[in-house]
């Protein structure tokens, strides 16, 4: 692997890494901050992610997501400059695009904010099912449980079965397992790249 792509590698990394990890500092602290800036209650359980972009943590959460939202979209980029998947490539920009989305339309836009969300949901799990093809073999393993974990449970979540977990649960069950998956990537490509394997070689996308 040259210098360049070397480089390449770690700047993309990271920017998933930092993007994906601030991300969840900043619902964490809104999951906190939410009762007393708001005055009710927040249940992890009985209430969407999303009802911290409404109300005093309205700010802290839509700036994050739009920040991974936008860092999502040029790591697309640059991944597809990596391995040339061009189905990585489209996966991952369309998710960075509904979490921008998410963002910019909250709660008080309910037609777009749903759409936007949709999007992220059914993008970002396929991304990491795809990423299989650019991942090592046991690190592609991963990837895919975690990738159709989310699908199987945003198809529950559809559906309105949420397995006793409430619409907050079964929500988080559908995004926390791409976020864990996207700090692996991140993890991933900051490290020492592995030995090319065949599909890579041949170029497959």
């Amino acid at each position: 692997m040259s210098v360049n792509s070397s480089f390449l590698r770690g700047i993309c990394g990271t920017l998933v890494f930092a993007s994906v990890a601030q991300f969840l500092l900043a619902m964490t602290a809104s999951e906190e901050l939410y009762p007393y800036v708001n005055h009710v209650g927040y249940s992890v359980s009985l209430n969407y992610i999303s009802d911290l972009g409404v109300g005093g943590t309205a700010v802290i959460f839509n700036t994050s997501i739009v920040i991974l939202g936008l860092s999502v979209i040029v790591s697309a980029y640059l991944v597809y400059s990596l391995f040339g998947s061009r189905s990585l490539l489209v996966t991952l920009f369309l998710a960075g695009i509904g979490a921008t989305g998410v963002g910019t339309f909250p709660e008080t836009h309910p037609l777009f904010h749903t759409i936007f969300s949709l999007i992220t949901f059914l993008f970002a799990g396929l991304s990491a099912v795809l990423s299989y093809r650019v991942v090592s073999r046991w690190f592609g393993v991963f990837s895919v449980f975690l990738g159709l974990l989310s699908l199987v449970s945003l198809a529950l979540y559809i559906r309105g079965s949420y397995l006793n977990l409430g619409t907050g649960g079964m929500e988080r069950m559908v995004v926390y397992p791409v976020l864990f998956w996207a700090l692996g990537f991140g993890g991933y490509l900051m490290g020492r790249p592995p030995p090319a394997r065949a599909a890579d070689r041949v170029g497959i996308s």
